[in-house]
């Protein structure tokens, strides 16, 4: 038996992970982390911390490390998140987080306690086979499938993560819970971005100190000048509301330029492009020599469609869809897969 660290939120997830482990046999260890962004309005982050930790304590009946990870989550997750907001690019906060909170800083901790193992809730499979190298595959549930966000975990990381939700669906894990006692200990689990509460994502930007954002010009595809926005951090690729620019159709967001600090529009038909460019490419194995088809994922919700792969170095690619994709967003994650295998991800940078 392994000694695993659990990463705990509190969640309906992470309950369920720890006390699978548990009765596995594992001698199992909590790590409750907070990051200074917690919804829990009101109350300072330390103290909500502990009593979260507290109530999983009573659940689990396992030891539980909190862990003050505000420093690290300022500086990796939120200066990355507000930099590119900056640069004209939508961010993908989650892509960051699990290779270098969840996955390095926490797993860092979690050695110092003497785990060898680190597990997570992600609904996501790690494999193993007889030359000693691990796979990233799809979780059972491709409905709640959370690979993508996994996409840029190295070998070494892969060795030592621990997914035990892979193979249920999330129906199963309430399922689950329920018939083990387990109650979640917060509110309700994050859909969007965990660390915005009770504010629009502008909001928090113009919150966060040194943002810069100026009202510009929209202009249409052909360089007409047929309006003005109210600062580029509002917009993403692929937008329709927000515009407030009439039309004969609704217009979309087709580009973001930062550096004129303007704001290119056009109809549906514009939204739409086959091909991506795709930088700092993550591969699970070695990159691929040559021109490979796969199936690539450009957002979360988004299904994986087939591609043309064409690598320009080890971290580079070229990536040409068989059918036009709408609303392919640089700084967004572009993920690769060969069937339910993960290959490797990297950024988007059209």
């Amino acid at each position: 038996m392994r000694k695993i660290a659990v990463l705990l939120s509190g969640g309906v997830d992470s309950l369920v992970t720890a006390r699978l482990l548990k009765d596995q046999g594992h001698t199992i260890f909590g790590i409750h982390f907070f990051t200074g962004y917690e919804p829990q309005l009101g109350i300072e982050s330390r103290e909500a911390a502990a009593d979260t930790a507290s109530r999983l304590r009573d659940q689990l009946d396992i030891p539980i490390v909190i862990f003050d990870a505000r420093k690290a989550f300022q500086t990796l997750v939120i200066d990355y998140f507000v930099r590119t907001y900056q640069e004209g690019h939508t961010p993908n906060p989650c892509m960051v987080c699990n290779p270098l909170i969840k996955f390095n800083v926490c797993l860092s901790l979690a050695a110092k306690q003497g785990a060898t193992h680190l597990a997570t809730g992600h609904y996501a499979r790690v494999t193993k086979d007889s030359n000693g190298t691990f796979h990233l595959l799809r979780g059972n549930d491709h409905k709640k499938d959370q690979s993508y966000f996994l996409a840029r975990l190295n070998q070494q990381i892969l060795s030592k993560a621990v997914f035990p939700l892979g193979g249920f669906t999330k129906a199963e894990t309430i399922g689950l819970s329920r018939k083990l006692g387990l109650t979640p200990v917060i509110p309700k689990e994050s859909q969007d971005i965990c660390f915005i509460n009770g504010c629009t994502y502008g909001e928090f930007l113009e919150q966060q100190p040194g943002f810069d954002s100026q009202e510009g010009l929209v202009e249409d595809i052909g360089g007409n000048i047929i309006g003005e926005h109210q600062g580029l951090h509002h917009y993403t690729i692929g937008q329709r509301r927000g515009i407030n620019i009439p039309a004969s159709d609704p217009y979309y967001v087709i580009r973001i330029d930062a550096d004129q600090n303007r704001l290119v529009v056009g109809f549906k038909q514009d939204v739409f492009s086959d091909i991506s460019h795709v930088e700092d490419i993550q591969w699970i194995h070695a990159p691929p020599p040559q021109a490979i088809r796969v199936m690539t994922r450009i957002r979360y919700r988004h299904k994986a469609a087939p591609s043309q792969l064409t690598p320009l170095d080890e971290h580079t690619a070229h990536v040409r869809f068989e059918t036009p994709q709408a609303a392919i967003t640089p700084g967004q994650a572009a993920v690769f897969y060969d069937g339910n295998e993960v290959l490797g991800g990297g950024w988007i940078r059209m």
